[in-house]
């Protein structure tokens, strides 16, 4: 069964950098696209950043476009979001996930973190 495990959130001001990991216990993790997820505290959980197996292909929410980069490490089975000028709008609970392609929705993964809490204050 897979398992992802996020880590890196936590508390920054406005205009901060932070860096979240996601370790996969995934068995075909070097076939597998990964992407981020986020919820803030009553919105649904939105698209973040994505890449493919090959680290190759990747797609970025327009909100975080030139801010954020998503990469990955297939001998660590890790992917990496490096979250660069934060503003108070980008905090939220982070998920990662897994998938057979790269996509933008929800649906594409199949596999889920349990999340990490990133506050990004004003």
């Amino acid at each position: 069964q897979a398992q992802l495990v996020e880590s890196g959130g936590g508390l920054v001001q406005a205009g901060g950098s932070l860096r979240l990991s996601c370790v996969a216990s995934i068995r075909t993790f070097r076939n597998s696209a990964m992407g981020w997820f986020r919820q803030a505290p009553g919105n649904e959980r939105e698209f973040v950043a994505a890449i493919s197996w090959s680290g190759g292909a990747t797609v970025y929410a327009d909100s975080v476009k030139g801010r954020f980069s998503i990469f990955r490490d297939n001998t660590k089975s890790t992917v990496y979001l490096q979250m660069n000028s934060l503003k108070p709008e980008d905090t939220a609970v982070y998920y990662c996930a897994a998938g057979a392609n790269i996509g933008t929705l929800e649906t594409d993964f199949g596999a889920w973190g349990q999340g990490t809490q990133v506050t990004v204050s004003s």
